[in-house]
């Protein structure tokens, strides 16, 4: 039987959040600051469903959210560092050489026009143009977990071009425009900088066009990169195997062309889908929805003889930064950040991957296989224990 027991996890629970406040200290300069970030995380893994600053005063004590509304905004220190010890801690705990980096976007919903990077613009999340701020994030997914590494907000054009609302909102002078896949391109290049190990970089279509491709050919990781309909692709070499645009490509399959294989486990088993790849060093796989036809296209790059198999569960990985992005605002409040500044956002994100790695890593743990009992560590037959025959671990 795998797990642990429920004494186990409630000290590796403890020993955790000691862990990781203790880490996160040298960012501070000052010891009230470095203790209201440990309130801080605390209150982010507190049962209240709302991670307001006054739930989170409340949680900790305070009669009201001053300390916590301080530590993102007035307090000095800094949210890329913190960024950057996330990211350590994941790799350190969840690292696996085959992992995949997964990057995509989600949507905060706001009122008014004052928060950072708000803007009437469209979001998966709400399914629609809305008013909302959009972060980008990159995700670790290995075998033994996912977490988020990095992240960024994105600064539309009517923000980036209007001084004195970047100059309310307290965004450093040397920010400028970016594209989401120009900021993708940087959260990559980073943790190549950083050593993370990863094999594979998968997103949607919205960064499968750009620098990325070419990024990623000569730091040698393969990808798996959404592309729309028309996306042109032709093979290299001669004779020239396919040229045309994805849909065309798609359409010239035959029914043999197709396999039909698993993207990996989802919440209600094995997602299925049928899928057609041209085998080369750069090539493009094509997703067709089982039940309704639907097609995907994906543009790859992959040491030759690399299998459809790989691909697809390369491209299956993309779930798991969904599920963070549910689980990071169902659980611990990544979207109830309440300042306004730049600031603030990246503060309060951060604080909210330092949270969500911690229970990443907790789960990998406890989730491990128990040791194999040997004849020095087993029971010896004519001992009865007194907690009776049969004990199970609770996971």
């Amino acid at each position: 039987m795998t797990g642990a027991s429920i004494e186990t996890t409630l000290e590796l629970w403890a020993s955790s959040l000691r862990e990781v406040k203790k880490r996160i200290r040298p960012l501070f300069t000052q010891d009230r600051a470095a203790l209201n970030a440990g309130l801080f995380v605390d209150g982010l893994l507190g049962d209240e469903r709302r991670k307001t600053g006054w739930m989170r005063a409340e949680a900790a004590g305070d009669p009201g959210p001053w300390r916590q509304q301080a530590l993102l905004g007035r307090d000095c220190w800094d949210a890329d560092a913190l960024r950057d010890l996330v990211r350590d801690y994941v790799t350190e705990h969840l690292a696996d050489e085959n992992a995949v980096l997964v990057i995509d976007e989600t949507g905060f919903l706001k009122q008014g026009k004052a928060s950072c990077g708000v803007a009437r613009q469209y979001t998966g999340s709400a399914g629609k143009i809305t008013n909302c701020q959009i972060g980008v994030f990159a995700t670790y997914v290995s075998r033994h977990g996912h977490a988020f590494i990095d992240r960024a907000l994105y600064l539309p054009k009517g923000w980036t071009d209007d001084p004195a609302r970047l100059k309310a909102s307290y965004v450093p002078g040397d920010v400028g425009f970016s594209t989401k896949p120009g900021l993708a391109a940087r959260m990559i290049e980073r943790a190549i900088a950083a050593g993370v190990p990863f094999r594979w970089v998968a997103a949607d279509s919205v960064y499968g066009v750009g620098d990325i491709q070419r990024d990623l050919r000569r730091a040698g990781k393969g990808y798996v990169l959404g592309v729309n309909s028309n996306h042109w692709v032709t093979s290299w070499g001669k004779p020239q195997l396919f040229a045309g645009t994805a849909e065309e490509i798609a359409k010239m399959q035959r029914p043999s062309d197709w396999r039909r294989l698993s993207a990996g486990a989802g919440t209600k088993g094995p997602r299925f889908n049928d899928v057609s790849h041209d085998l080369w060093t750069r090539g493009l796989l094509i997703r067709r929805h089982i039940a309704n036809g639907d097609l995907a296209y994906f543009t790859t790059w992959c040491p030759a003889g690399t299998s459809i198999k790989t691909l697809i569960a390369v491209e299956g990985r993309r779930w798991a930064i969904e599920d963070s992005f549910e689980t990071a605002k169902n659980e611990f409040g990544l979207d109830h950040n309440e300042t306004r500044s730049w600031h603030g956002w990246h503060r309060h994100v951060s604080l909210v991957m330092l949270a969500f790695a911690m229970m990443a890593t907790i789960q990998h743990e406890t989730n491990k296989p128990a040791p194999k009992k040997t004849k020095s560590n087993a029971t010896p037959r004519h001992v009865t224990s007194s907690v009776g025959r049969s004990r199970k671990s609770a996971a």
